[in-house]
């Protein structure tokens, strides 16, 4: 798996208040591979930027946006 920069692990890292443990290491995998994707974003070629694309369980990572417990009106 790509790792990113550590300056943008931090600034991306601020977000992680809004997110379960368990939600945002999901989260922050999705969101690394956002950057990284080239073309259209999918899901699926985030996964696959991310190396993460052949794992047995991908759908949790779809989860995120529809199921995971994250506060949606963050206050900072």
């Amino acid at each position: 798996m790509p790792t990113p920069a550590a300056e943008i692990v931090q600034l991306i890292n601020v977000f992680a208040i809004a997110f379960t443990a368990p939600t945002w290491r999901k989260a922050s995998v999705l969101l690394f591979g956002a950057i990284l994707t080239p073309g259209r974003c999918t899901v699926a070629s985030v996964l696959r930027v991310m190396g993460v694309g052949e794992e047995s369980r991908f759908e949790k990572y779809h989860r995120v946006f529809h199921r995971d417990r994250w506060e949606q009106r963050l206050t900072l």
